[in-house]
């Protein structure tokens, strides 16, 4: 049986006082039935160390290069060397706002296995996309050039998120149906490339997911967790959300 799993991603939010807030506040919630885990600001992922508790940290991004003269970059080894187990890759905003492309967001998850990280690889449509009727060929493009590389086998040790990018601070919201029917995509598109790993790898939820609608996403068959966005600046409303997924 697949772990629920949550992972709460700051984005370019949040600092010192609230990552000590929280490391204190989640202390008491490392065995809530689901393992979950704070994407936080680089340059916060040193203090995490710090702190009370034993919360495990992410990462929101890395480089696809092991070192070199690639200024403003983050390795997997800085990260793995904070005690980082977890690394997102992929998300929409980096695919919209720096022209990551397909290839290199595969690249990046590569890295994050070699090194000993878990890549929580986005993957996901515009609304455009998704009127268009294009949902499932723009999905299956994504990840099929991660598959590529490995053949699944990355999958031994990933986890995938797909985040609708039209319900993601618009105010639109995926339905419950919109939701399994791409995750179910999802985990066929993996049977078909390694069965095996298909019925393993946790497929998450990512999508302006909040505690109002946390009870209705989690309880779908293909569902495996979530990556939650702006709620995760919020720890009563995180909170909420996580005891939703360790039910």
């Amino acid at each position: 049986m697949r772990k629920k799993w949550l992972m709460g991603n700051w984005k370019m939010n949040g600092d010192a006082a609230k990552l000590a807030e929280f490391s204190e506040y989640f202390s008491a919630y490392t065995g809530a039935g689901a393992e979950f885990s704070f994407a936080v600001p680089f340059v916060y992922l040193a203090l995490g160390n710090f702190l009370k508790g034993d919360l495990i940290w992410g990462a929101q991004d890395l480089s696809e290069h092991p070192s070199g003269a690639y200024t403003g970059e983050i390795s997997a080894a800085m990260l793995k060397e904070l005690g980082v187990k977890y690394v997102i890759v992929g998300h929409s905003e980096r695919r919209q706002y720096h022209q990551e492309t397909n290839e290199l967001v595969a690249r990046k998850a590569q890295m994050a296995k070699a090194s000993g990280l878990t890549p929580v690889i986005c993957v996901g449509e515009t609304l455009a996309d998704r009127e268009a009727g294009k949902t499932e060929s723009i999905i299956q493009a994504q990840l099929a050039a991660v598959l590529e590389l490995e053949k699944g086998e990355i999958f031994q040790n990933a986890i995938l998120a797909y985040e609708p990018v039209w319900a993601i601070g618009t105010g639109l919201s995926a339905s419950p149906d919109q939701i399994e029917t791409v995750h179910r995509f999802l985990r066929n598109q993996l049977k078909a490339c390694h069965a095996g790993i298909a019925e393993k790898t946790r497929i998450v939820y990512g999508g302006s997911l909040k505690s109002a609608n946390a009870d209705s996403v989690f309880a779908l068959e293909n569902v495996d967790g979530g990556l939650v966005g702006g709620a995760s600046l919020i720890k009563e409303e995180f909170l909420a959300i996580l005891k939703a997924v360790g039910k």
